[in-house]
């Protein structure tokens, strides 16, 4: 899906990449900008944004996928922890809340519940034959 010129007049990061809104930056590069979020999941938590306006990532060019997440990389090594999340976000039901591809690079910096992302990972049983067909049917379409 294209952006249209009203979702690139509206949206929130083409702002922050515009210098229209004020931002913490981090690292900016031809393809990448980033920043420190407002609302942290802990403190160094940061974004990457891809200066392509795109919402979902299979809608974003390669290029600037491979050029997001060496700058994430850095970030993820300058906030100095051990132990952090990259999360990356497609939809609302999947919880994007801007409309602009964006990667979090989110420290934990403790065992704590109270600091950096928390998340449960509902795993499911999928019986062997199921998993085999789908398997077979997703290798067809790579």
């Amino acid at each position: 899906m294209a952006a249209t010129a009203k979702s690139l007049a509206s949206c929130i990061f083409c702002k922050i990449i515009k210098g229209e809104i004020p931002s913490y930056k981090l690292i900016e590069t031809e393809l990448s900008f980033s920043f420190l979020d407002i609302g942290p999941l802990a403190k160094g938590h940061a974004l990457v944004i891809p200066k392509y306006h795109a919402e979902k990532l299979h809608e974003l060019p390669d290029e600037y996928l491979a050029d997001a997440l060496p700058v994430a990389k850095k970030i993820a090594l300058a906030q100095g922890v051990t132990n952090y999340n990259i999360l990356q976000n497609n939809g609302r039901i999947a919880h994007q809340l801007v409309d602009h591809v964006h990667f979090h690079i989110i420290p934990k910096p403790s065992d704590s519940e109270e600091e950096g992302l928390v998340i449960g990972w509902p795993t499911q049983e999928i019986p062997k034959d199921e998993l085999a067909q789908y398997y077979e049917e997703l290798k067809g379409k790579l």
